[in-house]
This record gives C-alpha cells, sequence and structure tokens, in this order.
C-alpha cells in the first residue's frame, strides 16, 4: 500500500535540516555546483560571487536580530566596518595572522553591538530604529577621526590570507574561504533558530510581555541577539575588508545598512533562507540594471545621461513594486511553490 503526504513520527524528524532524501540531493547538487563555480567563472563574476556570499553572512545575522528577535537595526552597515577596520588592525598593523583577524573582527563588533544594543532594553520599534542609526553615524564618525587605528580618509590596505607558505591572493583561492565561512555560519544560525535561546529570540519577538511573564529575561536574549548579529556582521566585514585588501569609511555608509534592511525584508523576515535570496537579489539587481542601462546609452547615446540618472530610481521602484506585491518577502513565494508540487495534481 503506497501512501502520500510527509509524515513525522518524532521530534527530532520534525526538526531535520535536511527532511526528505530529495532535498539532501539537491544540496549535494548545489554544494558541487559552489565549489565548481570559481572554474566556470571569472573576473567581475567571480568577485559578484564572493560578494553575495559575503552578503549572505551580514543578512543571516541582521535577520536574527530583525527577524527572529524583532529588533530594528539601522547600523548594520557600520558593524560591517568595525569588524573589517579590526581584522585590518590585527593581521596589517599588528601583523597577526588573518585566521586571528577574523574573529577577532567578530568578537569585537560583538561587544560594539551589545553596548549600541543597551538601548533596547528601554526602546522598541521606531525609536531604536533611531537609537540604532545614531550608531551608524557615531561609528562613522570614529572611522574617519580614530586615524592611529582607522587610517582616517586614507584608509588601510590589508593582505589576503596565508597558510604556511602558500598565499590566497587569487579571487579564486580566496573564494572558498569565503564560501566556508558562509556555510559554517549559515548552518550555525538555522540550528541556533531551533535551540532554546532561538525560541526564546522568537518569544520575544511575537510578544514580549509573555515572553517575560513565561521567565525569559528580555534583557539578556535582546543583549544575546544583538551581540551575535554583530558578530556576524564582523564576520562579514572582514570578509570584505581582505576581498578587496583595502578597508575606508566610505564602503560602510548609511547606504549600505539600509540595502542589507532591504535584503532581509524582500527575502523574508525570520528566514534563513529569505536571508539568501535576499542577498542574492540585492547584489544581482544593480549589476542587471547597470547592463540593462549601459545597453540602452549604447543604442541611444542622447538618453545617457537621462538613463543613468533613472537608474536609481527604478532600483527603488523595483522594491517597493515588490514589498507591495509580494510583502511576506521571496522566502513565503519559496514556500508556496514547494506546497505546490507537494499538492500536486491536486488544489488543497
Amino acid at each position: 500500500m503506497e501512501y502520500c503526504g510527509d509524515f513525522r513520527t518524532t521530534y527530532e524528524k520534525d526538526v531535520k535540516i535536511f527532511q526528505t532524501p530529495f532535498i539532501k540531493v539537491c544540496m549535494g547538487f548545489l554544494g558541487v555546483a559552489l565549489l565548481a563555480l570559481p572554474f566556470l567563472v571569472k573576473g567581475e563574476y567571480l568577485w559578484i560571487s564572493m560578494q553575495i556570499l559575503i552578503a549572505v553572512i551580514g543578512a543571516v545575522g541582521l535577520n536574527i536580530l530583525t527577524g527572529f528577535t524583532g529588533q530594528i537595526s539601522l547600523g548594520q552597515g557600520a558593524f560591517l566596518g568595525v569588524g573589517a577596520y579590526t581584522s585590518a588592525y590585527v593581521t596589517a598593523k599588528l601583523g597577526l595572522s588573518f585566521w586571528i583577524g577574523v574573529p577577532a573582527a567578530g568578537l569585537v563588533t560583538a561587544m560594539a553591538g551589545m553596548v549600541f544594543g543597551v538601548p533596547s532594553l528601554r526602546l522598541k520599534g521606531l525609536y531604536l530604529a533611531i537609537a540604532t542609526l545614531a550608531s551608524q553615524f557615531i561609528l562613522e564618525w570614529v572611522f574617519l577621526r580614530w586615524e592611529p587605528v582607522t587610517g582616517g580618509s586614507y584608509g588601510i590596505a590589508i593582505p589576503r590570507p596565508v597558510i604556511g607558505t602558500y598565499s590566497f591572493e587569487s579571487d579564486r583561492s580566496y573564494y572558498y574561504i569565503v564560501l566556508a565561512f558562509t556555510v559554517v555560519m549559515t548552518l550555525f544560525a538555522t540550528n541556533l533558530i531551533r535551540t532554546k535561546t532561538g525560541r526564546a529570540f522568537m518569544a520575544v519577538r511575537d510578544h514580549y510581555i509573555s515572553a517575560e511573564i513565561m521567565g525569559i529575561s528580555l534583557y539578556k536574549y535582546r543583549l544575546l541577539s544583538f551581540g551575535i548579529s554583530s558578530f556576524y556582521a564582523g564576520v562579514a566585514g572582514a570578509l570584505f575588508g581582505h576581498a578587496l585588501k583595502f578597508v575606508s569609511s566610505e564602503q560602510f555608509n548609511i547606504g549600505v545598512s539600509i540595502v542589507y534592511l532591504a535584503m532581509i525584508i524582500i527575502g523574508g523576515l525570520g528566514s534563513i533562507i529569505g536571508s539568501i535570496f535576499g542577498a542574492v537579489f540585492m547584489i544581482l539587481l544593480p549589476k542587471i540594471l547597470s547592463v540593462v542601462t549601459t545597453s540602452v546609452s549604447a543604442d541611444y547615446p542622447s538618453l545617457t545621461r537621462l538613463v543613468t540618472a533613472f537608474e536609481q530610481g527604478i532600483f527603488g521602484l523595483i522594491i517597493v513594486l515588490f514589498l507591495i506585491f509580494e510583502p511576506d518577502g521571496l522566502a513565503h513565494r519559496w514556500r508556496l511553490v514547494k506546497a505546490y508540487w507537494k499538492l500536486y495534481p491536486f488544489s488543497y
């Protein structure tokens, strides 16, 4: 007798990351594709791939704070900068290894995030967003003025990592380091949400008064979510700095914070896979628009200035339309697609 449906008889089966053999096979193919990617693309396309992987780390971290704990943050760009500058200082000025610089970047950024997360104990919603926005401007000022550490307006040149005598100087070799960090940190976040800590985060998000009555410490879990989110931002910033081999204050402005917030909103709040979708979308969209506007400018030279001016407007319009017609994000659309094929050919 054949059965249809999805039956789980234990809690362990219910919380498994890869629920079916088909999903495991798909993830295997995805892993092979990611490993083979540097041999299939090069130049700008390889750089875009690294940007996406780094953005995934930062978006997952922000989603832990905003999507799972309900704490709005407009300072993600600055926390990326803290991580980049910390790793730059450790590797370029102290002469220590990349493998020390990146964890140090995560830890220092986590401490900075928890300091700026203290207002979350008293503020929420728009007021908390303004408080985190203040952290963005404060840290930007520090990046520019603390010249002995940050290099001021001149920035800092930093090296690529090395293991023994082997240097990860090429983008192809450095890609695998970024990929390893992305996979490990994404899996950690996925598992974190399934733990007691992750459930506490969601309880604080859904109804903080009920969570406090149940014995969940708002003080502890709000600060912890800021710390974990900032740790992810610090690692992403460090990887980005070493990818560019240069760190300057212009790379971590308020625009970066807005882009990261758009990533998790478009991808889907409270969803790890939504963070991935949002990162891919927000990194690729400007590139695609740039290609389109360049083609139009080549065909119609007289419209060059007009097309270039409209590029940012089109970018914003696409995001607004997306939020109007898909407010729950790409992760919600992905769930609908999966549900359709699970129920096919039935409509219920």
